[in-house]
């Protein structure tokens, strides 16, 4: 693949954002480039004389921009894999609190970029995209990841979720308890205290990391408009200590951090822009969209073309006009690849996913690439680069394209496999349900699921359970007889 070709390829994974920025850099460079609105273009052209100096600014990359665009116009339509079927565009359906005086923290980290353009500047790294990180290092199930995901979306600049947990429960159709579950682990990411719900918890998760979050802490922390007052006496009585304790109390509290989003200062980082969008009809399908909102617009001014190409007398501005003609044909070309790739792929994944929109993570079904990419008629390769970084919105939240994969268990008798998700989703309500008289064992458990037409392994159920954090049948017998 030549130079062009390649960056064709790294146009498909940016993000919108990265996309727009990197469009805007194009545009600079390019004098032949402008915006385009719907009424044409918002911008004047460059006038002539500016050319020359133009031709000064732009290379590419060791690829004329003519090659380029020759190269794909003689390409099958998927311009992102040599060895992948052409794609046309895509259907749009698919089926059925007290004040008291801390300081702040430091600054965040920039975050480094994996392709070359002088037009975008480091940026430094949000508390979103730190959250992230950990997520995918958490060791998650996917349903659990599409909680963690929403719980993060609803996480603001200080490190405070400001969701309530009954409220995403309902948004994404399962239980209370499994929420409440997910913040927990996701309370244990770094910084210690984010993701708490409010002020008092937020310092509660840095006390019990640091084995300080005793009984007469526990009383303190649960009377802070107390310490605002500086009522000494009234904590000494609920604390259960003297007046001395209460302020070495007070002023250990002062060494922890309020707002453990303030690591990451700044702006508040910005809310992610999907680039789908599924809304439900009224016949119960799924409409699924482009947000028109994130494709950068971009025309080739042929008025200013023809002008300038009848102005430039030496060769060298020819040739360089004519690697500007080239190359605006092929960002044009490629966008509009990009976009009906984006497309085709996530309508799949609805049509796929239906039952996630319908009865929520409990229905998620066994998904990969190489079944979305064979639907598609595309390369498993295209279809991994279109899901990062993508995200949907949908009436269950927003979500990354590439959260719909996940792991599958056979059926019993050649019936339609079940998603990994789903089986832990019923393993855990069947533990939820029994009691001390009917303990069940892991391999009860497989017989009942191979009733319900699972075709699982006792070690796989063991698994499962493990990552649920559910203790053994002999243990949860032990907590019964304790009366726990």
């Amino acid at each position: 693949m030549t130079p062009q070709l390649q960056q064709a390829i790294k146009l498909l994974q940016l993000s919108n954002v990265e996309l727009q920025e990197y469009v805007e850099g194009e545009i600079e460079r390019n004098p032949l480039l402008a915006r385009a609105e719907n009424e044409g273009v918002n911008e004047a052209p460059d006038a002539p004389e500016k050319v020359s100096e133009k031709r000064e600014e732009m290379r590419l990359d060791d690829a004329s921009g003519a090659e380029a665009s020759r190269e794909l116009d003689a390409r099958s339509d998927d311009v992102y894999e040599s060895d992948s079927p052409s794609e046309g565009a895509s259907a749009s359906q698919s089926g059925p609190s007290a004040q008291l005086d801390w300081s702040k923290a430091g600054s965040g980290k920039q975050r480094s970029e994996d392709f070359d353009l002088e037009s975008i500047t480091a940026e430094e790294k949000t508390l979103r995209d730190h959250l992230d990180d950990q997520l995918h290092i958490a060791g998650l199930n996917d349903a659990d990841r599409l909680i963690a995901s929403r719980l993060i979306e609803e996480t603001d600049e200080a490190g405070f979720m400001r969701g309530d947990v009954h409220e995403i429960a309902a948004a994404l159709g399962t239980e209370f308890e499994d929420v409440e579950a997910v913040l927990k682990t996701c309370q244990g990411f770094e910084p210690t205290g984010v993701m708490a719900r409010n002020l008092q918890e937020c310092l509660s998760l840095q006390l019990i990391e640091r084995d300080r979050f005793d009984p007469a802490m526990q009383a303190l922390i649960a009377n802070l408009e107390l310490a605002a007052r500086r009522d000494f006496k009234k904590l000494a009585e609920i604390c259960a200590v003297d007046q001395e304790d209460v302020v070495d109390m007070l002023a250990e509290l002062r060494t922890l951090t309020p707002r453990p989003g303030a690591a990451f200062a700044g702006d508040a980082a910005p809310a992610v822009t999907p680039d789908v969008f599924v809304r439900e009809m009224p016949n119960g399908t799924f409409s699924v969209e482009l947000n028109a909102d994130t494709l950068p617009r971009v025309l080739l001014d042929r008025t200013y073309y023809a002008e300038v190409s009848g102005l430039t007398k030496s060769e060298e501005d020819k040739a360089f006009i004519s690697e500007c003609q080239a190359s605006a044909n092929w960002l044009i070309k490629s966008l509009d690849q990009r976009a009906r790739t984006i497309l085709k792929v996530a309508s799949e994944i609805v049509r796929q996913q239906d039952g996630f929109f319908v009865s929520g993570v409990r229905a998620l079904r066994p998904l990969n690439l190489k079944t979305v990419a064979d639907a598609v008629e595309m390369h498993e390769s295209t279809v991994s680069r279109v899901t990062s970084n993508k995200y949907v919105s949908t009436p269950r939240g927003v979500f990354e394209l590439k959260y719909f994969f996940s792991a599958s268990i056979p059926s019993v008798q050649g019936g339609e496999s079940h998603s990994a998700e789903a089986v832990r989703h019923r393993i855990k309500e069947m533990i939820d349900q029994e009691n001390k008289e009917a303990v069940l064992s892991d391999d009860q458990i497989v017989e009942r699921l191979r009733a319900f037409g699972i075709d699982i392994a006792r070690r796989t159920v063991a698994k499962y359970r493990e990552s649920l954090r559910i203790p053994s049948s002999v243990e949860r017998r032990r907590i019964f007889s304790s009366g726990g």
